[in-house]
């Protein structure tokens, strides 16, 4: 049993580790969106589903002894794909199909490797029951299952802790590659004891296992259903944090740990599942994520209610899967319809919601899937009118779900949806100003412009007059043509401080955004300014790019509260820097409802021998162009020794004592929480 388990435990934790490790390699080359971790874990599921399916294979059509041979030379043959690298021409290169490129880098730099590790556990678990036949009755193969998703859980939770901070990417790749090899050698070892111990091929099924009738496909279907629907709240639960706080490792690991913890508990020990008391929490559960589907909340606290409400939802689905695990004859089978489900689940959440919603409906459509499949499991053990009350409590609850997603488009001029985000533009009416239009990413403003003429050229929101930006865009040379940079469009506004023969270079990631500011918003068409838009990551633009020399470059690239911290590490800010002007100026936008970013602009600064001056605007209620905003200013020391009266005013950001500066291989965000 030792070996059988040291083998399960090491497969699963390189499988859980590499997760993140590529994961944080291939992020900022698809412009840091939260969707890339979605889009890693429908390859990661995807692969699971295709080992378990060649598990099932080797278990239904080759004898024991010959499986050993077979996948013993596999993974030997494996080891040529060493050291796991991910080619670097990936990087920006799919504009059009960022899911599909996410899927393709992945599958050539991981690929083989994560295949055959994906297969380790059930196949270790079929071996184990052929080769101990005295234990075929017993659940300890299905305890294997709980021990490998304990070691996805430590690989897990250890990278963010032990492995992130002090090693860099290539170094952990380098490192993750060396293990892979022990694995195989311990494999290819379990293989050759499993050879020695199974039965010969004419009895290699006993009979008490040839004799177990194979589950019906209503039986099937409920396994896929039961796994589809935690996939599904994972997926979508982890998109709601990543997009609104920050698309780091941690926030991608917690939720899927606390997936794995679900599977551990109702595995290792079916009593785990206290069957009275989640169904009982079930309904709780679900009435807490309105108020997370229907309102902001701070970050600790939306962080634990999305932990809770998915340990109560995963740890349903999950105990019912095991109160209705087969005889271990169809152990394979019922692995591999948990893989059908978590496949559907993933790729549901990852690739078609981009495609086919216009807004984030797959997390109240998990949320209503969980509730029906609670009342198909409870349904033949409930008197009648116990079914009547679950009836009515389904259809309510499906009707305020339905509300709320019709919450997401209604009222709207424009809503649109893709790889990077959701928009939606929205009309109102000012009691002063009149009509004004607003660009919006969930709850986040992304620009705002009132359509009067006698209004509609005047910057508003974060990029008004008395804002960060607008004073520093006013303190540059006005008697002679300027060049600025901008990544981030939003609506357009920054455009209305471009003069005739200035030349304002916008870098936008997301067409959609150029397109609704083209089409819903003037601020581009009224700028007298040379407009240069620039498709693509703007960090990722700008490296590829000469010197532009800019008088100033805003970096104004952050989708609703997330930041891509790709943007913010040393290696993105010495690009920042390189295209500027000797006396030129970066200003960055760090206005954040969860994170206080003035640590990490301090330690930037100071290792860069820059002067980081804030400014923070607190507009008066009367205020109807100006909204509450942070910018930081990057200049030369000297510059900021004689500041003109524009800038007069800020303050000057000192690094916080031990902060670390973030990195492309480091960034700590716990460090930095409001």
């Amino acid at each position: 049993m030792l070996l059988f388990a040291t083998t399960v435990f090491l497969s699963a934790f390189l499988l859980f580790q590499i997760q993140p490790i590529v994961g944080k390699l291939i992020l900022p080359w698809f412009g840091g969106s939260s969707s890339v971790w979605s889009t890693c874990i429908v390859f990661f599921q995807a692969e699971l589903l295709l080992g378990y399916a060649y598990v099932h294979w080797l278990h239904e059509k080759l004898p024991g002894r010959r499986q050993a041979l077979v996948h013993g030379g596999l993974l030997l043959l494996s080891l040529a794909t060493l050291p796991v690298v991910a080619d670097p021409v990936w990087k920006g290169t799919a504009m059009a199909h960022p899911g599909l490129s996410v899927l393709a880098v992945l599958a050539t730099a991981v690929g083989a490797p994560y295949l055959l590790l994906s297969t380790t556990g059930p196949l270790m678990q079929a071996w184990y029951a052929r080769s101990h036949s005295a234990s075929l009755t017993t659940a300890r193969p299905y305890r294997l299952y709980a021990l490998s998703n304990l070691a996805s859980m430590l690989g897990l939770l250890s990278y963010p802790v032990l492995i992130e901070p002090f090693l860099p990417v290539g170094a952990q790749l380098m490192s993750w590659s060396a293990a892979y090899a022990v694995f195989v050698v311990t494999c290819v070892a379990t293989a050759v004891l499993a050879w020695h111990r199974m039965a010969p091929p004419a009895v290699a099924h006993p009979a008490e296992l040839a004799a177990a009738p194979p589950p019906g496909w209503r039986e099937c279907l409920l396994w896929i259903g039961l796994s589809a629907t935690p996939s599904i709240l994972l997926l979508a639960m982890t998109r709601h944090l990543t997009q609104d706080v920050a698309p780091v490792p941690f926030l991608w690991v917690l939720p899927l740990s606390i997936y794995l913890l679900s599977f551990i508990l109702c595995f290792d020990a079916p009593r785990y599942y206290v069957r009275p008391v989640f169904l009982a929490a079930l309904p709780l559960a679900l009435v807490a994520m309105d108020s997370v589907l229907d309102s902001g909340m701070d970050v600790p606290l939306l962080i634990g209610l999305l932990c809770a409400c998915l340990f109560i939802f995963c740890m349903v689905c999950h105990g019912e899967l095991v109160r209705r695990k087969p005889p271990v004859r169809h152990l394979t089978l019922f692995y591999l319809m948990l893989s059908v489900g978590g496949a559907l689940g993933g790729l549901l959440v990852g690739l078609v919601a981009p495609a086919i919603f216009t807004a984030y409906f797959e997390l109240p459509l998990g949320l209503f899937l969980c509730a029906v499949l609670v009342v198909i499991v409870l349904w033949r053990e409930l008197r009648p009118v116990w079914r009547g009350v679950l009836l009515l409590a389904l259809l309510g609850y499906g009707w305020r779900l339905g509300d709320i997603s019709q919450e997401y488009v209604q009222g709207y001029r424009r809503v649109v949806r893709n790889f990077y985000s959701q928009l939606r533009v929205q009309d109102s009416t000012d009691a002063t100003l009149g009509p004004q239009r607003t660009m919006l990413h969930g709850r986040i403003n992304h620009g705002e412009q009132y359509l009067a003429h006698s209004h509609r050229r005047q910057p508003t929101t974060y990029y008004c007059e008395k804002s960060g930006i607008g004073r520093a865009i006013r303190s540059l040379p006005q008697a002679q043509p300027l060049k600025l940079g901008v990544v981030g469009l939003g609506a357009g506004t920054l455009s209305v401080y471009g003069r005739a023969g200035d030349e304002m270079r916008i870098y936008e990631i997301n067409e959609q955004v150029l397109d609704l500011a083209r089409s819903e918003f003037s601020y581009l068409a009224d700028t007298p300014a040379r407009i240069v838009p620039v498709l693509g990551d703007g960090r990722l633009m700008l490296e590829r790019e000469a010197p532009q020399q800019f008088d100033l470059l805003a970096m104004d690239a952050f989708s609703g509260d997330s930041i891509p911290t790709h943007l913010l590490t040393l290696e993105a800010i010495q690009t920042y820097l390189g295209h500027l002007k000797p006396e030129g100026l970066l200003a960055i936008h760090i206005t954040n409802k969860y994170l206080d970013l003035r640590p990490v602009m301090a330690a930037a600064a100071q290792h860069f021998g820059k002067t980081a001056l804030l400014y923070k605007l607190q507009p008066e209620d009367n205020d109807a162009y100006c909204s509450h905003s942070i910018w930081v200013l990057f200049m030369r020391p000297e510059r900021a020794s004689s500041l003109p009266a524009s800038l007069q005013g800020g303050e000057r950001l000192v690094p916080r004592p031990g902060f670390k500066p973030w990195t492309d291989s480091f960034s700590n965000l716990l460090g930095i929480l409001k």
